[in-house]
């Protein structure tokens, strides 16, 4: 790149992509390894502004020379800038952020660090909606990636709202720029994504090909009791966050929340209380196993001396799966039982839940099982559209050929 060779700046280097090499600035190695922060910041939207990318550079430079002379910034001292409000939102006591779940902290965390790279030093005050559009294109690149410019959007607007929260000044006005902008941007189409019970058959197969029963059970549960996937197969905490476990991981410092054999009771029936509701609603589900032909093949290879502790426990080292883990395996499963590439392992729940509904299942007794407070969510994870258009025209042409119209051709 052309671009590559002409500019030069402190801490810049041009690391190789799939799409070609996008410039980063990298911290010194040396405040890295005593604690400075960032590492590195991807500087893609400048690629093509040698001045703007070099003044960037200098900039973050400055900072970390500032930080190495032992100036610490005060993190919930607001100055105006993003980059001070996304301070605040991280570390205050009370931000909302504080109470985000292993789940969605991670994403946050990752979108927090990119925003701050990004737009950390624009003021709050003097951020219009062309800005926000801007932004947009350079998070989606041009469209590509809706799902991320949208998550980004979300991060930023949950940050704004604990603005608004501490009468941080522009962060009410900034709030309703978002949201008249957001009227204005194209959003990312819903997953349709769905398997039939015979692609969940193939799935467990190729994973007891793959020496792992434990992922066939999570695939049977997720499918047949319509469980989140992290609720089948758990979620490790940091070891300050939430309450107690005896489930640790020690080299990681975290400990683990999730579905366990003592929640089926004696009649093979399952009582769980999810962890999106445990601190909102409390809903709680419960499902005969009896009546969960899948869950009940795979109990087979679990003799009743194992069923104590966590449910679904990684082969490899005994503990329950690390979700990226599980998502690894789940890719590898995927491709050899032939199931389409865009099929994600979350998506078994929503599987199960079309699967119900496009059998005849009412939609309050989905929404129970299902653990929904409304019957509205519920709806959203019906993906039985194709099969609810079918029976629509069976039950046409059904009329018309009892009516004698026969297939109503004109005359």
């Amino acid at each position: 790149m052309e671009g590559e060779k002409q500019i030069k700046a402190p801490g810049l280097k041009w690391i190789k992509r799939a799409t070609g090499k996008t410039p980063f600035w990298v911290a010194d190695e040396v405040d890295v390894r005593n604690g400075y922060s960032p590492k590195t910041v991807n500087l893609c939207y400048l690629a093509d502004q040698p001045d703007m990318l070099k003044a960037k550079c200098d900039s973050l430079q400055a900072d970390m020379l500032l930080w190495r002379t032992g100036y610490r910034a005060d993190p919930l001292k607001f100055d105006g800038s993003i980059k001070s409000l996304l301070s605040i939102y991280e570390t205050h006591p009370r931000s909302t952020y504080r109470k985000l779940r292993p789940g969605s902290l991670r994403p946050y965390n990752h979108y927090l660090k990119n925003l701050r790279g990004h737009i950390g030093n624009v003021r709050i005050d003097e951020t219009t909606g062309i800005d926000l559009m801007d932004w947009h294109d350079v998070w989606s690149q041009n469209g590509r990636y809706l799902a991320a410019a949208t998550t980004a959007r979300a991060v930023l607007f949950a940050a704004v709202s604990f603005g608004i929260m501490m009468r941080l000044q522009g962060c009410a006005a900034l709030a309703a720029v978002m949201r008249e902008t957001a009227k204005t941007l194209p959003h990312p189409k819903p997953r349709n994504q769905s398997a039939a019970a015979h692609q969940i058959v193939a799935a467990r197969e190729a994973a007891h090909k793959n020496g792992r029963p434990s992922s066939a059970l999570a695939y049977a549960l997720c499918f047949e009791t319509v469980l989140r996937l992290w609720d089948a197969i758990g979620q490790w905490w940091p070891m300050n966050m939430g309450g107690i476990s005896e489930v640790l991981d020690a080299d990681r410092e975290m400990k683990w929340f999730g579905l366990r054999w003592e929640d089926i009771d004696a009649d093979m029936v399952l009582h769980y209380t999810p962890s999106k509701t445990a601190e909102s609603s409390g809903a709680s589900i419960s499902y005969s196993l009896q009546k969960a032909p899948m869950v009940m093949e795979e109990l087979k290879h679990w003799p009743v001396e194992r069923r104590t502790g966590p449910m679904i426990v990684s082969e490899e080292n005994g503990l329950p799966w690390r979700a990226s883990i599980f998502a690894q395996r789940w890719t590898v499963d995927r491709k050899a039982a032939g199931l389409p590439a865009k099929l994600w392992a979350r998506d078994l729940r929503a599987s199960g839940i079309t699967e119900g509904r496009a059998s005849g299942a009412r939609l309050d007794d989905t929404s129970k099982v299902a653990g929904h407070t409304g019957t509205k969510t519920t709806e959203k994870y019906d993906r039985a559209v194709l099969e609810a258009a079918d029976r629509f025209a069976e039950a046409r042409l059904k009329r018309r050929e009892q009516s004698g119209n026969g297939s109503g051709n004109a005359r």
